[in-house]
């Protein structure tokens, strides 16, 4: 039972309100019997994983929010039955839990109220006792004046009485005291001295200190109560008395209108308290079932309705803020999950520092970084900033220059870092580690370029214009002139030449994409290298012997792998020397690619060690031999990067019986387009 008229019913699994029966799912209705378990406990969802899930995997806190969304949704109206804590879980509430606000707000009212009207009843019926008290105390003093006036000066033996008597109450005792407390006269005894002393009677003691008193009591003379009025006029006291009967106690007690009144005003504002009480109980119930339900992911804080009061408005506005301020922390939790997610695949090391130096949080790349920068494991190192690798870091903090940026570079093992630090203004920072070795290894080998390019590029504008100058200058026969221009020309000619590989070098680099590639019959390529450099071949004497299969062909761009065989055969005419002999033949053909064999039997370079060094830029064994002999000297560089734009691999090796052999590999299908 869950409260009046709600209840579980295991079989089949569903919750019964009223006449109303809501199916319900096993996982929804274990959660309800979890929570019903101990209505008074909050449970974390830590706790309903364990009960519920047990060992299931792939649950998580989010799981345990999803269920109680639908199953809040499936109760409806009383959706507030299951309660959250925010940041913990969530618990059953009650019909109990539910009207306890409402009655102890009533109930307070209620003290309050009693509290307040006792205390009024209690006043006005003490004021009109002393009121009606001190009315009697009037009407006794008047008497006690007027017998006062008629003795004194006289004993009363010798006063005739019988004139003031009738003017008087017929039941009034009439005392006169002297001075030291003997009885002079009395009404009901004739014999005065019959009675006793009255100096101790309270009423006569207070009087001789205050002048006037009354009190209540029974008479110790004929054992009838009284009240009793003593007054002292310096050489006697007066004393009169009324019997203290019904009459003279119904004119003591307070009037009871003023105290029905009160007890109309007490059912009154009973039911006023009642009233305002379920007002306030309603408003504050809708404010809690709609901060209980405020919490959760999927909840709908548009649906929350308060009444149309003072407190109903105050409890809007608050929805309204919370909607707001939910709305602000789910784009916050967005942002920062875009925010890492992108610091998680980012280019850099990325680590967060708190301002005491802790690690707050650091990407993978960071840590990969820093596992190869230094020799300790840095994965959960509380003292990660005190590593030697960040001095500088330690140096610029400590500096206290108020600046919020500092940079840095770092060598390791051939590897080149930037190091950036940035501070945050509540003194937090963060350290981005940025691998440049490649960045740097371009930016010299670029550097090294540019040189080389002005060095290539100077020698034969130097020459033309020295053979220019020459011409125009000095006076000169026909024919040494004409061989001075054929100079020049030919200088143009390996400008030109130097213009054009390098152009293809750095279309190569650049846009590898711009390449179209296609099937290519290698043995017509080689067959057109061959006719345009028969010229220079025949001079030379070289002869070039293709042992390709017969319609061998390869994928990729017949311009590019012209230009493959055109340098290698470029290379043999202006180094080889004369006489060579150049076979080009097929090795292997495996996995997607052929390799091809470019062998000379020429001179060779004469030192293993260059071998590795034919490929750069610009590289030449004899820098006076080899630039007389023509060429740019980017030819062999040409064709490494060619072979590797079409996925191959290229190298170079000193031949037993002498020459050079190059030995590279191009694709016969798709395997280069990557």
């Amino acid at each position: 039972m869950l409260f009046p008229r709600c209840h579980l019913d295991s079989t089949p699994k569903r919750l019964i309100i009223g006449p109303h029966a809501i199916p319900l799912t096993r996982t929804e209705f274990d959660i309800l019997t979890t929570l019903a378990s101990n209505p008074a406990r909050v449970f974390s969802r830590e706790d309903l994983i364990d009960r519920i899930w047990k060992d299931a995997p792939f649950v998580t806190e989010r799981t345990v929010d999803v269920h109680i969304t639908r199953l809040r949704k499936k109760l409806g109206a009383k959706a507030s039955l299951i309660s959250s804590r925010p940041g913990y879980g969530y618990r059953l509430t009650t019909q109990k839990n539910e009207t306890t606000f409402q009655r102890r707000l009533t109930l307070s009212f209620l003290i309050i109220f009693v509290i307040f009207t006792a205390g009024v009843v209690v006043f006005e019926q003490g004021q009109a006792r002393r009121y009606r008290t001190e009315a009697l105390e009037e009407r006794l003093d008047a008497y006690a004046e007027m017998i006062h006036a008629c003795v004194a000066g006289d004993t009363p033996d010798s006063i005739d009485l019988k004139v003031l008597l009738p003017l008087l109450p017929q039941e009034l005792r009439l005392t006169v005291i002297g001075a030291s407390g003997e009885v002079v006269y009395d009404n009901l005894f004739a014999e005065p001295g019959e009675l006793d002393n009255h100096a101790g009677r309270p009423e006569v003691a207070n009087a001789r200190k205050q002048g006037a008193s009354y009190d209540i009591r029974t008479s110790a003379s004929n054992h009838i109560p009284y009240i009793y009025y003593a007054k002292y006029f310096g050489n006697d006291f007066v004393r009169v008395a009324l019997p203290y009967d019904v009459k003279v106690k119904h004119f003591l007690q307070p009037d009871n209108g003023f105290l029905y009144f009160i007890v109309i005003l007490f059912a009154v504002g009973l039911l006023f308290i009642h009233y305002v009480g379920s007002l306030f109980g309603r408003s504050v119930k809708r404010l809690r079932d709609f901060a209980s339900t405020a919490d959760d992911a999927d909840a709908d804080l548009g649906t929350a309705h308060f009444p149309h009061d003072e407190l109903g408005e105050i409890g809007q506005r608050i929805a309204g803020s919370y909607k707001s301020l939910k709305e602000s922390e789910r784009t916050l939790v967005r942002e920062r999950e875009k925010l890492l997610q992108h610091v998680h695949s980012s280019a850099e090391g990325v680590c967060f520092f708190r301002p005491d130096g802790s690690v707050e949080f650091y990407n993978g790349l960071f840590l990969q970084y820093m596992n190869t920068i230094s020799d300790v494991v840095v994965s959960d190192n509380p003292a990660l900033l005190t590593l030697d690798v960040f001095e500088p870091v330690r140096r610029f903090l400590a500096s206290g220059s108020g600046e919020q940026y500092f940079e840095t570079h770092l060598q390791d093992q051939g590897r080149e870092f930037l190091l950036r630090v940035n501070v945050f203004d509540d003194k937090s920072f963060e350290v981005v580690f940025n691998d440049i070795t490649r960045q740097e290894k371009t930016r010299r080998l670029k550097q090294e370029m540019t040189g080389n390019i002005a060095h290539e590029l100077r020698t034969p504008v130097t020459s033309i214009r020295g053979y220019l100058e020459t011409v125009l200058e000095t006076p000169m026969p026909p024919e040494k002139e004409r061989d001075f221009i054929t100079k020049a020309y030919r200088q143009t000619l390996a400008l030109s030449e130097l213009i054009r590989d390098m152009s293809l070098l750095t279309k190569i680099e650049d846009t590898p994409g711009s390449f179209n590639f296609g099937k290519i019959d290698l043995g017509a390529v080689i067959n057109r290298v061959t006719a345009e450099l028969e010229p220079a071949l025949q001079a030379k004497r070289i002869t070039v012997e293709n042992t390709l299969p017969a319609g061998l062909t390869v994928n990729g761009n017949e311009s590019l792998v012209y230009s493959i065989f055109r340098n290698l055969t470029d290379n043999v005419i202006n180094h080889a020397g004369e006489g060579v002999h150049v076979t080009i033949g097929k090795r292997a053909e495996r996995n997607g690619y052929v390799y091809i064999s470019f062998a000379d039997d020429g001179c060779g370079i004469g030192d293993r060690s260059k071998l590795n060094r034919l490929f750069e830029r610009f590289y030449r064994l004899d820098e006076g031999r080899t630039r007389d002999a023509g060429g740019s000297g980017l030819g062999l560089s040409i064709v490494k990067n060619i072979v590797s734009l079409h996925g191959g691999t290229i190298t170079a090796k000193e031949r037993r019986e002498g020459g050079l052999e190059f030995l590279f590999s191009l694709p016969t299908g798709d395997t280069s387009r990557k």
